[in-house]
């Protein structure tokens, strides 16, 4: 991509950034009443068949991945015009969600500025090794990645070890603003819990609010892993890299039905959304279509997403992801190639 594309392409999306105080209100009616509504008749359904409440559940689940998307523009201070609206309705939906707001605040603005930056990986993004990173490391290590990178972990015991421990405590050198809302975050999410398992019991409260939680959190990680891990994705070292290409090649256009496209706030755009942080949930798509090289983009469906649990290293020379057997399969070609000669 042409320098003067990529800064046309920048100038192309600005028109998009602009607040609708309405269409944000409307989100807000829309996303977290159904959520209260849902979170009680999930617990109602308990006293016909708790096989009912599964799939109620995660329906509500659903619901609060949506909640997420209005935190996640809030951060971005892209929901509101106003900062403090932004931050007051960023710090009640990460209770909601389970998210300090000024915490997630500050990495995800990390993640934005080092997005497929091999020099800069580590604050708000996934863990990643390269092809040549993994050979070189020591056994253990090589141990822990493979764990890290099972599916089982990352979004069975991932949803437990991020929303449940990681978030409950403060950064290294976080700012006394972020310390507080974090402490905050923590009082209101007791506060929440206390006040429901004095109404409905801790039993009750455990066999609604443990499959919501589970399903809510195994989605988000998801949502995110699968924006950014995808076969033919974008990762250079500092003195290549680029944002726009970071964002428009390194993220992926998540094709999705218009129920969950709904659901999950339009963040399956999430190229237009790394081009432009500024753009509010209820633009991005508007963006998409009217910029065409933004169509361009990696498009990726239901079907092709799942693939991506097989990619599991960053191959440098092919930029592409491989999977463990092909990255063996690659070490093994070249010793026999260097034994050849």
């Amino acid at each position: 991509m042409h320098t003067d594309s990529i800064s046309q392409l920048k100038k192309s999306v600005a028109p998009y950034e602009h607040h609708d105080r309405k269409t944000s209100i409307r989100q807000i009616l829309n996303t977290i009443g159904p959520l209260l509504l849902l979170w009680y008749i999930t617990y109602l359904s308990l006293s016909i068949s708790y096989i009912l409440t599964i799939p109620l559940a995660l329906v509500t689940a659903g619901f609060v991945v949506r909640t997420f998307i209005l935190f996640h523009d809030c951060c971005h201070q892209s929901f509101f015009r106003s900062r403090r609206a932004n931050d007051f309705l960023g710090t009640l939906t990460g209770i909601l969600t389970l998210v300090p707001y000024q915490q997630w605040k500050h990495s995800h603005s990390v993640h934005h500025a080092t997005s497929s930056n091999l020099d800069k990986r580590g604050v708000g993004d996934m863990w990643l090794l390269t092809v040549d990173e993994y050979a070189a490391a020591p056994l253990w290590r090589r141990i822990a990645y493979r764990l890290y990178r099972n599916p089982l972990v990352m979004f069975g015991l991932g949803p437990l070890s991020v929303f449940l421990i990681e978030y409950r405590f403060n950064r290294r050198g976080a700012r006394r603003k972020e310390r507080l809302n974090t402490y905050v975050t923590n009082a209101g999410i007791v506060l929440l819990y206390a006040s429901l398992i004095q109404l409905i019991g801790w039993q009750a409260f455990l066999l609604v609010q443990g499959p919501v939680f589970f399903f809510s959190g195994l989605l988000g990680i998801w949502l995110f892993y699968v924006q950014h891990q995808f076969e033919d994705s974008y990762f250079e070292k500092e003195d290549e890299w680029s944002f726009v290409k970071a964002a428009v090649e390194g993220s992926s256009y998540y094709k999705l039905p218009k129920p969950l496209q709904w659901i999950t706030g339009n963040i399956g755009f999430h190229h237009v959304h790394h081009l432009n942080p500024k753009v509010p949930n209820y633009h991005l798509e508007k963006a998409h279509e009217a910029v065409p090289p933004l169509q361009k983009a990696t498009t990726i469906t239901i079907g092709l997403s799942l693939k991506s649990l097989r990619y599991k290293l960053w191959d440098e020379q092919s930029k592409t992801f491989v999977t463990f057997r092909q990255a063996k399969r690659h070490r093994l070609a070249e010793s026999r190639s260097r034994y050849a000669a």
